[in-house]
């Protein structure tokens, strides 16, 4: 029997060993999402050589998409309708499944997922504090799933309980008032729950203030890590699933514009992760649901389901790392860049 790759030596190995076996390619395609199939090239000096496929998934469009905005027309309305109401809020209607899907999570290493609507993670939602939200799930995957959002909600709309599970096959409507506002998550809530979190099925809530927060450049960054050998050991850790990738692809930002970091840690099997900026420091709004602060720093530590959102201004041009402060996070893919453009 060959030998499983280790956590240490799986970058290494990307590029030209495939450790998972295919999963199910059921589900509607989302490939149009972004238009031809196209490969990203990594850098090699940090331990990823190749390219990942960004057809079905694409990290630097993910990373500033929400209500299905990486699509367009008829193709959008598919998955998502807004109806303003005579309240002078908005019904926000939203189509999700969960299906089967293999991943690839660095260049040549796939892993096979259970994911909600064919993404790692799954699409971003986002609300106005009183807004209604109503989602129709379809469980087109092998297992039974639900959808647990954080926030305030009735009993029957938590999808944690036995008899909250949509079996395969079935469906169930989720609605429910967005509030409070804040950075919130979803994810399956069927059991064992580490094994559903940990495959994938998790994602972003946002729900925003009644009255805006000022303006900014806004991006939505999920710290997740994938167990490839399923010894309960991760092997590859990222921020949106693909190791090392904004690396090779650098988040452009301008000098002295407010940048708006949306981050959520879904890392299973590791109790902490981090988020640590070089040569800046930020302000931190923890779990989005006050909009002052008295917390200034350059590195921020969340368990599991913990949330802040980040705000900063790059003051000087160039590159500025972020990554884990956990330095084994970071060289096995969880490590970006940003490049500020005066």
């Amino acid at each position: 029997m060959k030998k499983p790759l280790s956590r240490r030596s799986i970058l290494q190995a990307a590029g030209i060993t495939s450790l998972a076996g295919v999963g199910g390619l059921a589900g509607r395609s989302l490939a149009s999402r972004v238009g031809a199939p196209e490969r990203m090239a990594h850098s090699h000096a940090m331990g990823v050589v190749g390219s990942v496929d960004t057809e079905i998934f694409h990290p630097g469009h993910f990373l500033e998409s929400w209500n299905f905005s990486d699509l367009d027309g008829a193709e959008r309305d598919a998955y998502y309708r807004e109806t303003p109401q005579a309240d002078g809020t908005t019904l926000r209607e939203y189509e999700l499944y969960a299906v089967d899907r293999e991943i690839e999570i660095a260049p040549g290493v796939y892993f096979p997922a259970w994911t909600y609507n064919g993404q790692v993670p799954g699409p971003t939602l986002r609300a106005t504090e009183g807004d209604t939200i109503r989602i129709h799930f379809v469980n087109q995957g092998t297992h039974p799933h639900t959808i647990h959002f954080h926030g305030w909600h009735s009993p029957g709309m938590d999808g944690s309980l036995p008899e909250h599970q949509v079996m395969p096959g079935a469906e169930f409507l989720y609605e429910f008032k967005a509030e409070p506002f804040g950075l919130h998550l979803y994810h399956c809530h069927a059991i064992p729950l580490k094994r559903h979190i940990h495959k994938g099925l998790y994602g972003t809530f946002i729900v925003d203030p009644k009255e805006p927060r000022p303006p900014a450049h806004e991006m939505v960054m999920v710290m997740n890590a994938f167990d490839t050998n399923f010894d309960g050991d991760n092997e590859v850790y990222a921020v949106n699933t693909v190791a090392h990738y904004h690396m090779a692809e650098p988040i452009r930002v301008e000098v002295d514009q407010v940048v708006r970091i949306y981050l959520v840690n879904l890392t299973e099997f590791d109790p902490i992760n981090s988020f640590h900026l070089h040569a800046m420091f930020f302000d931190v709004y923890r779990t989005g649901t006050r909009l002052t602060t008295e917390e200034v720093t350059d590195t921020l530590m969340l368990c599991q389901g913990e949330r802040a959102i980040l705000e900063t201004r790059f003051r000087y041009p160039g590159k500025f790392m972020f990554h884990a402060h956990q330095s084994e996070f970071a060289e096995l893919g969880w490590m970006g860049l940003f490049e500020a453009i005066a």
